[in-house]
């Protein structure tokens, strides 16, 4: 798509439960501002769905926007396919855009495409960049399991591109008071066939996931194994781990070798499945900083640490392939004590 034919850019975000944007949203502000500064001669136009939109309207109302767009209400306040279709539609007939700009997020990802042919348009999901280059917007992200990268145009508009977290820096704002203009909606009748009846989530001391966390924590195979006095001590992993967890606020990941073992019969860590699995057929997580701990660092498992800024690796065994270049420092000992004294100096802060 070449830049002079790029008018509007939209920036659309939804909220969260307690009516805020997430920190992802606030990145994916930052990059529609800075594609509306290169473009030059674009307008950015700003666009909230939610139960209350006022308050997050309010805290990015000095971002630049030259109006605010809102559908709120009870029935907007919870991902449903068909309410959040129909207000992104309705947000797009009333701006007119050529380009779309929202944070990767389920409630988003499995939205924008549908909304996107209703519309004529294009979507792109799980992008990391946008940038003008030689008169062309250019979208960039990753394909086969963050190996290979490329950089994609689209003459179709409008072009929705939902950006990966850890992609920008959040936008900071100082806040203030925002106008929006509700935008009207007209939803199927006689009623909507999707209730939602509320939100179930793990308790926060076995909530081992956590997106935002400064840290990422992998655990490996090793700590189910037989340690040094010739007995495996999967209890004490898990409280070490836990209180580790509990302690930091880092979120938990595990190697492809332990998510495994739960089905061969062998004892395994009780909170670890496989949603936390790091790798090559694991999640690619963006934390600025990375442990691994009893993990011998093959290449499998380390392309899922490509977007980690920082990696350290604990590991009794000097050529480990976290000694290869894999790891920025390398801890050759034994991660059962060196937990335990972190845990020890954690506790006196």
């Amino acid at each position: 798509m070449r830049a002079d034919s790029v008018d509007t850019v939209l920036y659309l975000a939804h909220t969260q439960s307690e009516g805020a944007l997430s920190k992802g949203a606030l990145e994916a502000l930052t990059a529609a501002r800075e594609l509306t500064a290169q473009l030059g001669h674009a307008e950015l136009v700003a666009a909230i769905v939610g139960g209350d939109i006022q308050h997050a309207a309010d805290s990015i109302a000095d971002c630049g926007a030259s109006k605010f767009l809102g559908v709120s209400g009870e029935a907007f306040a919870q991902s449903r396919y068909v309410t959040d279709a129909a207000a992104i539609e309705a947000i797009c007939r009333a701006a007119q855009p050529a380009i779309v700009i929202c944070g990767s997020s389920s409630r988003f990802n499995r939205v924008l495409p549908g909304v996107a042919s209703r519309l004529g348009g294009c979507a792109d999901l799980h992008a990391t960049e946008m940038k003008v280059d030689a008169g062309n917007v250019f979208v960039t992200r990753w394909y086969y399991r963050q190996r290979i990268r490329a950089a994609l145009t689209r003459d179709k508009r409008p072009w929705f591109v939902a950006l990966e977290a850890g992609s920008y820096a959040p936008h900071s704002s100082a806040g203030g008071s925002a106008a929006v203009e509700s935008v009207p909606v007209s939803l199927p009748e006689p009623g909507l066939r999707t209730n939602v009846e509320g939100l179930q989530k793990p308790a926060g001391q076995t909530q081992t996931i956590r997106p935002d966390a400064n840290l990422l924590f992998v655990a490996g195979a090793g700590w189910t194994k037989k340690q040094a006095d010739g007995e495996a001590h999967i209890q004490d992993a898990e409280t070490i781990i836990l209180e580790f967890l509990g302690k930091s606020q880092a979120s938990l990941g595990g190697s492809k070798s332990l998510v495994d073992i739960s089905g061969t019969g062998q004892a395994v860590l009780s909170f670890m499945t496989h949603l936390n699995q790091i790798g090559q057929t694991g999640a690619i997580p963006r934390h600025p900083r990375g442990l691994s701990t009893c993990c011998h660092g093959e290449e499998p498992h380390a392309v899922g640490w490509r977007f980690i800024s920082e990696r350290r690796a604990i590991n009794l065994d000097a050529n480990c392939g976290w000694a290869h270049g894999k790891a920025d420092v390398l801890y050759v000992a034994d991660a059962f004590e060196v937990m335990r004294k972190v845990n020890a100096l954690l506790g006196n802060q």
